[in-house]
């Protein structure tokens, strides 16, 4: 088979691939968001019950990392509104993905990156971490679920700006919630309660333009995944290349982190693991 042929089986399997895909699936939903403020705003209206709320910014695939050494994460949707509130908006496909300390972790990066140096803490802004999750992940068959933190001796909100929404992907309630909810789990443009999502999605799986963009992603999807794996195996190599030598027992760390290129950590972990066998 040549080249050409490959090229063109493997955008025949992409254009399958792409029929398949819903906004409840990450890849698709950044796209849809992507440059659409609109739709943006559109959304968030309906999930936080704020009928007038403005989008002024909204960026895919958004970096966050200002602490050397710490943890990055990349937002799925980032925005900010006219009144400079944050939000995070998240597609979890696995309760997995959702754990509660992801989401803490989320909010305090959101506040890591909205407080420069010199600003008091009362300039914080109110941050929204949003987790739309393909299941109910409560099982309590509720639309939303809100954390907040309480003082529980007074039984008052703490009032620290911070709100987590969980979003019910399968909640279908004769509301717009419910609806946008739908929609989410839609493949077929023809099938979406909303216009504004149901444009996107066929300009994304339908217009040349839109196909072509989709296309490039899945062809970036795969470049990482198999980078992904060469990490991986690069990785499991150098992990068994530093518990040899700590079982050798006659090398120092500092020799044993040169030499596999871990972290100290990540050798100091290795050999706590070793006294522990």
């Amino acid at each position: 088979m040549t080249t050409k042929e490959q090229a063109d089986k493997q955008r025949q399997k992409d254009l399958e691939r792409l029929k398949k895909l819903r906004p409840i699936d990450d890849d698709f939903m950044r796209c849809l968001f992507k440059d659409n403020i609109p739709l943006a705003e559109f959304a968030l209206r309906i999930i936080t019950g704020k009928r007038d709320l403005v989008i002024t910014s909204c960026e895919t695939q958004k970096d966050m990392k200002r602490l050397v050494g710490a943890r990055s994460i990349c937002l799925d949707a980032y925005g900010m509104d006219a009144a400079g509130k944050k939000y995070d908006l998240e597609i979890q496909r696995q309760d997995k993905g959702a754990d509660p300390h992801r989401a803490r972790y989320h909010s305090s990066v959101l506040d890591v990156e909205n407080l420069h140096s010199g600003q008091e803490f009362e300039e914080l802004p109110e941050t929204y971490v949003i987790f739309i999750i393909e299941k109910d992940f409560y099982g309590k068959g509720k639309p939303v679920y809100s954390i907040e933190r309480m003082n529980l001796d007074t039984g008052k909100p703490f009032g620290d700006g911070e709100h987590i929404l969980y979003v019910n992907g399968e909640y279908r309630g004769d509301s717009d919630l419910g609806r946008l909810m739908h929609d989410f789990n839609c493949a077929n443009a023809n099938d979406m309660h909303f216009e504004e999502m149901a444009k996107r999605t066929r300009y994304l799986k339908e217009s040349p333009e839109g196909v072509s963009r989709m296309c490039e992603v899945l062809e970036d999807m795969r470049k990482e995944s198999l980078e992904e794996g060469r990490k991986q195996g690069r990785k499991e190599e150098m992990t068994q290349t530093a518990q040899r030598m700590l079982d050798a027992g006659i090398y120092e760390l500092e020799e044993v982190v040169k030499i596999s290129t871990l972290s100290l950590e990540e050798v100091m972990q290795l050999k706590a693991k070793q006294k522990d066998n």
